[in-house]
């Protein structure tokens, strides 16, 4: 359980000429091995799932997990909205050797409580791997309420949580509902620190794609308790972490990257390249912070 903590990246999938790229996506990899990110979590919402083919989202998975060479923790984005989708989705993650796998609630059915609580029940008992469930009601409009997660994490592989709602309460409320080892992770860069404050471990960060190394001292320092130094340096990212949801993810932090050489700032639409003011705005930053 203790080595899912830190700074996780919400990785970027990298695109050329509208395929995936996939000698970007090794170069992706070995940046976060030598920059202290704990984890790497492909085909997330930041990796662009929505837009990939079920066979691009296994071929990415692949790929992550064969660079990787188990130097670093893979967690396997393979949500859906869909449980038949999900399983199989999940089920290739673990063919393709990944550590775990993170979903999410169903969006767009917007089913009840119940209802989520029976479709997490059928991923969880039709696969093998450990399980995050992935909280963020700002893009699937439900909302998994504290007391279903407290439901979940009586199945056996439901272990953790990764937080984007940006209530900063329910990791308290959450603590004493639960009764055995739970991974509380922050899906909100801005609020991460606070968040740890209430008993997270870690963040999956969009961040972290361009700063890995400061994300990952910032989360350092919080795993330590020097609270005070921890608050001091994620001062310094916070204008950062809010010009890459200026505008739609992951356009600004894909463009972030491309600056560091790592790949094309290209996504898939709907996703549209960035406005030269938001360029203007991320490059300017990302010189203070000495990361070109």
């Amino acid at each position: 359980m203790q080595k899912y903590q830190g700074s996780m990246v919400a990785l970027i999938t990298p695109f050329k000429n509208g395929k995936v790229d996939f000698q970007a996506l090794e170069r992706l990899v070995e940046f976060h091995v030598k920059n202290g990110t704990t984890c790497i979590v492909v085909t997330g919402t930041t990796g662009e799932c929505p837009t990939l083919s079920f066979e691009e989202h296994v071929e990415a998975i692949k790929a992550v997990v064969n660079y990787a060479k188990g130097r670093i923790l893979v967690m396997a984005g393979a949500g859906s909205n869909n449980p038949v989708e999900a399983i199989a989705l999940s089920n290739a993650a673990k063919d393709a050797g990944a550590d775990c796998l993170l979903h999410n609630a169903g969006y767009y059915n917007r089913p009840n409580q119940e209802g989520l609580y029976a479709h997490f029940k059928m991923v969880h008992d039709n696969t093998d791997l450990p399980i995050f469930l992935y909280n963020v009601p700002g893009r699937t409009v439900v909302n998994i309420s504290s007391e279903l997660v407290a439901k979940l994490a009586k199945l056996e592989r439901i272990i953790g949580i990764k937080d984007a709602t940006g209530n900063l309460e329910r990791p308290w409320v959450e603590r004493n509902l639960i009764d055995k080892p739970f991974i509380w992770l922050s899906g909100e860069d801005s609020t991460a620190v606070n968040f740890n404050v209430a008993g997270g471990v870690g963040v999956i960060s969009v961040t972290a794609n361009v700063a890995p190394a400061l994300v990952a001292k910032v989360q350092n320092l919080t795993l330590a308790k020097k609270w005070e130094e921890a608050a001091n340096e994620h001062l310094k990212l916070m204008t950062l972490h809010k010009l890459m949801f200026k505008e739609p993810s992951p356009a600004p932090a894909k463009y972030g990257a491309s600056l560091l050489g790592l790949c094309s700032e290209e996504s898939r639409l709907p996703i549209l390249p960035i406005s030269q003011s938001l360029r203007d705005e991320i490059k300017t930053q990302m010189q203070k912070l000495e990361l070109i």
